[in-house]
């Protein structure tokens, strides 16, 4: 009798916590302590690859920046692309973040949601259509990056050894998918004559600043009009009189760059907060000018310019200033049925006498149809093990490996209703959850294996 996928994950279920532990053992995160991405990231890969190897999958490992274990036989190329690297701890676990525990039919620790868990959820996939002997027409090859959480150099270097697929996913969103991510088209504002004494504010690039800190010459603005127009928007803030001049704090909430409705950016008011309290500088006059407390681009234009799936998104994550100049980070991400050149000249009319935009680069959005084979191949293998046929695919504004490398979406590894606290403290994959990710790969896999590419 033939052996059900269900059946499969059942008997397998044990050794696929062990493998999980196995990699969540290794503290992946990056470091300049061995090329490319460090000592850690080359151990994880390499278990990772032993894993695929005893698996009985052909295995390279492609100088130390990703490896791959592969199956079947064919001209057409299947891929899966999963990352091993992770992000730092922090502070606030409950146990050893590298030291996989199972509590009340969870998994717990680092790596368990992102993206260790889809890892071994894919190569237990792929193992089961090997030992059926399902009849593979196209090559499936499972991709295991280092460098996703700070760059996705490895895809870049397996794309210049390899090339591209011909289909394939990265089990590193949701569940059932995610037919398109914003284009990126961030950088950095730079200001050089600003009379602000020092400014900081912000912890990354990509993160709605939680708090800044101003220095201003004393008598410059009106103290009352800053506070009371910061209470009027809710702004904690505090205002005190030091020997160099007026330090002043406000305080916001932080939130994901891709989503700044859902932060309070303590940047943004306090530039805004200084233009309405009449402290006379280019800076504050740019900001007010071309940004205020806009995260649409509202003041530029571009916010005209949504399409039916998405919106653009502008936010300020840092900034800081260094000898006499003032910088603050730009965030932007565009609808993804739109061009960075609709976008850019948009973004370069910020520019004043001593104050100017510059780009960092851009990433053009990625955007497959609903009625793409590849998507619906997804959708089909989706609704068939869930019997869930009202959730869709969604656009969202963040970004995956599938921006890397060309015909590849992301398809789960998470529910959405269990975000697994990824990147958080305690982050967690709920066993029966890490089953079901195994029988919708294996769908997918055989959908994707019967379809035209």
């Amino acid at each position: 009798m033939t052996l059900t996928k269900e059946a499969f994950v059942e008997r397998e279920t044990e050794n696929m916590k062990r493998d999980l532990g196995l990699l969540v053992s290794f503290p992946s995160v990056y470091s300049d302590d061995a090329k490319p991405f460090g000592l850690q990231n080359q151990k994880v890969l390499a278990a990772a690859l032993d894993l695929m190897d005893k698996a009985g999958f052909r295995t390279k490992n492609l100088d130390n920046y990703c490896g791959y274990g592969e199956i079947g036989e064919g001209e057409k190329l299947i891929g899966i692309l999963a990352h091993l690297d992770v992000v730092p701890t922090g502070d606030g676990w409950d146990s050893d973040p590298f030291t996989m525990i199972e509590k009340d039919g969870f998994l717990y620790g680092r790596g368990v949601s992102d993206d260790k868990g889809g890892v071994v959820a894919s190569l237990y996939a792929m193992k089961y259509l090997l030992e059926t002997g399902y009849p593979l027409k196209k090559r499936i090859r499972l991709i295991t990056g280092c460098n996703e959480e700070s760059g996705s150099k490895c895809i870049e270097h397996y794309v210049e050894v390899e090339g591209h697929i011909d289909a394939g996913f990265t089990p590193d969103a949701e569940f059932p998918g995610i037919f398109a991510e914003k284009g990126m088209t961030g950088g950095s504002v730079v200001n050089r004559c600003s009379k602000i004494m020092d400014i900081r504010g912000g912890e990354a690039f990509n993160i709605v600043a939680k708090r800044c800190e101003a220095l201003l010459p004393k008598d410059s603005f009106d103290v009352n009009a800053l506070t009371s127009w910061l209470g009027e928007q809710g702004i904690r803030c505090s205002v005190s009189e030091e020997e160099e001049g007026i330090r002043v704090v406000t305080e916001g909430k932080a939130a994901h760059a891709s989503l700044p409705d859902t932060g309070v950016n303590a940047i943004n008011y306090m530039l805004e907060g200084l233009y309405q309290a009449g402290f006379q500088d280019e800076l504050t006059d740019f900001f007010h000018r071309y940004i205020g407390l806009c995260v649409h681009g509202e003041k530029l234009g571009i916010d005209k310019l949504k399409d039916e799936y998405t919106d653009y998104t502008f936010n300020i994550g840092m900034i800081f200033k260094k000898g006499d100049e003032i910088t603050f980070t730009v965030d932007a991400r565009f609808p993804v049925t739109r061009k960075s050149s609709e976008i850019l000249p948009l973004q370069l009319q910020m520019k004043s006498e001593h104050t100017e935009f510059v780009s960092h680069g851009v990433v053009e959005p990625l955007f497959f149809d609903r009625s793409h084979p590849m998507i619906q191949a997804y959708m089909k293998a989706y609704q068939d093990v869930t019997g869930d046929y009202e959730s869709q695919m969604e656009a969202i504004g963040g970004g995956t490996y599938a921006k890397e490398i060309h015909n590849c979406v992301a398809f789960g590894c998470a529910f959405r209703d269990e975000p697994g606290n990824i990147h958080a403290p305690n982050e967690y994959l709920r066993i029966e959850s890490f089953q079901k990710q195994v029988l919708l790969y294996i769908e997918a896999l055989k959908n994707l294996n019967e379809t035209e590419l």
